[in-house]
């Protein structure tokens, strides 16, 4: 594969730049996109803390808007950060980034925006940007920064399409699972928070209705579906919605005094840790390998956040096995930045400061909701004790209050929730290894080590594990 080197500047055929203009804002109107929006892990702009221009301000104070096949381009703060804008162009942008066109007499757009996304080109950026507090990379400094282009723009053409597909089918997995987990969210919400399904029974009791009529009450809140559609379903999917009776029928018809106020009569309150079992890492600078050849990674909070174990730090692999994690274990981070999430990053080697969250008692969906549920209270515990790195203790473990119904109905739950949960996980697993795929195989495409249909079939055996 032969290439040619240009410079940045001489492969774009224009630049949409607002820097040094800030605009007037709105709580409403057309969203306005700042350097927050542009993420290292997403092809898209993400709406994230998004402000809003006028249609006047829209209209009269820009200098121009980037079109569809336009990268966004952060030119301060994250230099060298990019975004690609998809069809329709649904935002404009702020100030501190730029919307460039590539010029495709030289350079495919798609194949401009993965060579910008390349990790010699991220460090090219990193090396020319200038500022310590405030790192930036100007307009003017494109045309110092050199970038080597395949002389053929068919090859081009066909390299972006690959990394533009892989990366499309990483977004959509994203996308699933944000909404997956929403649902089981909601679902959480209603049954364990709000008592939606036992509400609708004593509703219906109240106003003098049979048992039969609250159960019904029941099942429509739980299925979403009024008496209508559950009508036409019990007609067409006969054993789903005898399940879905079942389920409505565990569901108490009345309520019951307790510490926590009105609970659903014959459930009980436990501790979080009398649900689950929360065993804290080890401080594994103790536990170095043996041999460089025979280890474990070390998740510290900061692979938590990535979702992987980048190998930084490494463990003996001898370490108590209460102490090692793998795909699918809970955990929990309860110092520093509290989150709690489902690992996906392989075996690894679990540091102190995190909990790796397990029962032999109830199953994972509901500990692991739990736990998020009681979250933003033990942020709140953190952030008022903080004087370096805020944390909870086990006491308050202890005093987080979890409502848990009789293990028949647990069990009959479990249906609904642990299908979604393990959805979530082999689509975060299917992620993961596409990541990783696309992340080795893109500097072979670039440096011509490998030919495209061999990265096409690489892809393929992934997809087929």
């Amino acid at each position: 594969m032969d290439f040619d080197e240009y410079s940045f500047a001489d492969l774009l055929s224009n630049i949409v730049d607002n820097r040094g203009k800030t605009c007037p804002v709105e709580d409403k109107g057309f969203p306005l996109i700042a350097t927050n929006c542009i993420k290292d892990d997403s092809l898209y702009p993400v709406f994230e803390k998004v402000r809003f221009v006028s249609d006047d301000t829209y209209k009269n104070w820009f200098r121009g808007h980037p079109n569809a096949g336009d990268i966004i381009f952060v030119c301060k703060g994250s230099p060298g950060r990019v975004a690609w804008v998809k069809e329709p162009v649904s935002f404009c942008i702020a100030q501190d980034m730029v919307a460039i066109r590539a010029d495709q007499r030289l350079v495919d757009p798609m194949f401009l925006f993965l060579l910008l996304r390349s990790e010699q080109v991220i460090n090219k950026i990193n090396n020319m940007h200038v500022g310590t507090l405030i790192p930036h990379f100007k307009k003017g400094d494109f045309k110092n920064l050199y970038l080597s282009i395949p002389r053929n723009l068919k090859i081009q053409r066909a390299i972006g399409l690959f990394y533009f597909s892989l990366s499309e089918k990483i977004e959509k997995n994203k996308e699933i699972n944000q909404t997956l987990e929403q649902m089981a969210q909601a679902l959480f919400k209603s049954w364990f928070v709000d008592f939606e399904p036992v509400k609708a029974k004593i509703a219906v009791l109240e106003a003098g209705g049979s048992q039969e009529d609250a159960t019904l009450a029941a099942m429509t809140t739980i299925s979403g579906k009024d008496a209508d559609a559950l009508e036409v379903f019990e007609r067409e999917h006969p054993e789903q919605y005898a399940e879905l009776k079942a389920t409505a029928e565990l569901f108490p018809s009345a309520m019951q005094d307790s510490e926590l106020g009105e609970i659903p009569e014959g459930w009980s309150i436990k501790p979080l840790d009398g649900i689950a079992t929360y065993q804290n890492g080890l401080a594994l600078q103790k536990f170095r390998p043996e041999n460089e050849n025979d280890f474990l990674p070390v998740v510290k909070i900061a692979q938590l956040k990535k979702g992987f174990s980048d190998g930084e730090e490494k463990a003996s692999p001898n370490i108590k096995p209460e102490c090692i994690i793998d795909n699918g274990d809970v955990v929990f981070s309860w110092s520093g930045s509290l989150m709690v999430d489902i690992w996906c990053g392989g075996k690894a080697a679990l540091n102190q400061h995190l909990f790796k969250v397990s029962s032999t008692k109830y199953p994972k969906w509901l500990y692991y909701k739990y736990t998020a549920h009681h979250l933003i209270e033990f942020q709140r515990i953190a952030e008022a004790k903080a004087v370096t790195m805020g944390h909870i203790k086990r006491e308050h473990l202890s005093q987080a209050k979890c409502l848990i119904p009789s293990s028949e109905t647990v069990h009959a739950f479990t249906p609904f929730f642990e299908p979604v949960l393990n959805k979530v996980i082999s689509n975060r697993l299917e992620t993961r290894k596409l990541e990783n795929i696309r992340d080795t195989l893109l500097p072979k495409l670039l440096s011509g080590e490998i030919t495209l249909p061999e990265a096409e079939q690489a892809v393929s055996e992934v997809e087929n594990v």
